[in-house]
């Protein structure tokens, strides 16, 4: 008796783990890694459309669910299926250069910001980046001149810190800043030397985040005409009396002073934060870039996307993009990616990444109150400039699939690649930072040629769009 009791024990108890490992399956399959700038939970559900899409019938439904799934690469019938089906109802032709009156990031009948949306009102003592916040608009973060830009660099740059935590959850450590009268800044620390590339064998995911190429994201985003990134600036902290005196926590015993007499921490993450990874000072002194926050969930609540050219994660795996021909038929014909501008600010972002070298661009956001007619946010560039001379091709997946550029994003790139190099007009943008210079020389020569592989890329679409087209003329001539 005593041994059947005992084996029905260890039944119920493979039982009971078989379930709770499905429902970690499931759980797995709905939720994965986002950003926000905010004390928010590390996972969040990601959704493709909004609520109403639901209910248009079971093919619209299905390809919602297709591009939820992780992009494991796994195929199968269903996928087979699926594939022949978004081939036999593809989108058409689509014209390479967008012109002006088919896109919405120059048709602007209307441009609310935040401010007129939530119908809020300044104070009188409203801090720089407040003012700022309240300004962001459904097209665009901030104006083309807005002063608001420079006062808000020089506030991260100057002000004292009250008060310094560890942001929860990420695979590296960052900090958050606390500022006078509530303004708020993500801290990224200076790891190594501008010229300290990625290691060969570390995958993107797995690779250093850079405090510099945020700074350097930020500028190239400005000039670029983008206006989707908040301001980042560089400064140098003393980290006895602007970090260790002011926080708080489990993050103070990672402190201690090496060997060289340095004085070093390395907080709690999922990568590099041990002693080996300890981040320290010259012997107190560290450098590091300040990102203002975004507004509070309060006030500007943000959706996640899961970006549908995602990288798989993984160390064998490839992603779905990576293993269709035909794979943009079928974002296309999905929600929000078949109308309006969302295809074209994926193109937009996929050149960004690709001149700063940025492979780690799993998921974006946009503000909700705008709805689907809003940019994308350009979040989170600490993994660019890691390889000044290796240029990443598959970044440019979806220019390179879709064929498709918004025309205002192809000339502002002949004018530099005809003008002004785009390297020239970053160095000088970047020259008034505190940190300054903050890009090795190398990793600004690639802009240049990057920029080069651009054009090359757009100049091969349309050669491959006229070659299309004639021949579709000879056939219907015949």
């Amino acid at each position: 008796m005593l041994n059947m009791k005992l084996k029905e024990r260890l039944a119920l108890a493979l039982s009971a783990g078989a379930v709770l490992f499905t429902l970690m399956l499931v759980v797995d399959l709905q939720m994965d890694y986002g950003y926000t700038a905010r004390r928010a939970p590390l996972h969040g559900r990601v959704r493709l459309g909004d609520d109403t899409d639901r209910g248009r019938g079971a093919y619209l439904e299905f390809r919602k669910r297709f591009l939820q799934k992780s992009s494991s690469g796994s195929g199968g019938n269903a996928s087979r299926e699926y594939e022949q089906s978004a081939a036999d109802t593809s989108a058409g032709d689509h014209p390479v250069v967008v012109p002006p009156h088919r896109d919405l990031n120059v048709l602007r009948p209307d441009n609310p910001t935040i401010g007129d949306m939530e119908d809020l009102e300044l104070s009188l003592n409203a801090t720089n980046l407040e003012r700022l916040q309240l300004k962001i608009s459904q097209h665009e973060l901030y104006a083309a001149r807005e002063p608001l830009v420079g006062a808000v660099l020089r506030d991260l740059a100057s002000l004292p810190i009250l008060h310094v935590e560890q942001k929860e959850g990420g695979t590296q450590l960052k900090l958050i800043i606390d500022y006078p009268n509530g303004i708020q800044a993500l801290f990224k620390p200076m790891r190594f030397a501008r010229d300290v590339q990625t290691l060969p064998d570390h995958f993107y995911f797995s690779d250093y985040e850079r405090h510099n190429a945020e700074i350097a994201a930020f500028h190239l985003d400005r000039i670029l005409g983008f206006r989707r990134a908040m301001p980042v600036v560089g400064r140098v902290l003393n980290m006895t009396t602007e970090i260790y005196d002011v926080t708080e926590g489990d993050i103070l015993k990672t402190f201690f002073v090496s060997p060289a007499n340095n004085f070093c921490f390395h907080g709690k993450c999922s990568y590099y934060c041990d002693t080996g990874h300890a981040i320290c000072g010259h012997p107190d002194t560290l450098e590091g870039s300040f990102a203002a926050f975004l507004p509070p969930d309060e006030i500007a609540k943000r959706k996640v996307w899961r970006h549908p050219w995602r990288r798989s994660y993984h160390k064998r795996r490839k992603a779905q993009w990576e293993l269709e021909s035909d794979y943009c038929d079928t974002i296309r014909q999905t929600p929000p990616y078949d109308s309006g501008r969302r295809l074209l600010d994926l193109v937009d972002m996929a050149i960004f990444d690709f001149l700063t070298g940025n492979m780690d661009r799993h998921h974006y956001e946009t503000f909700r109150m705008f709805g689907n007619e809003t940019f994308t946010l350009h979040l989170d560039q600490g993994r660019a400039f890691g390889k000044a001379f290796h240029d990443e091709l598959s970044i440019l997946a979806p220019l390179l699939q879709c064929c498709l550029v918004r025309h205002t994003t192809l000339r502002t790139l002949l004018t530099f690649h005809n003008g002004v190099p785009l390297s020239e007009s970053l160095r000088v943008a970047m020259d008034e930072d505190p940190v300054a210079p903050i890009l090795w020389e190398p990793h600004l020569a690639a802009l240049d040629r990057r920029l080069a592989v651009v054009l090359d890329a757009v100049r091969k679409c349309v050669d491959k769009t006229t070659a299309a087209a004639a021949a579709a003329a000879d056939d219907n001539d015949v």
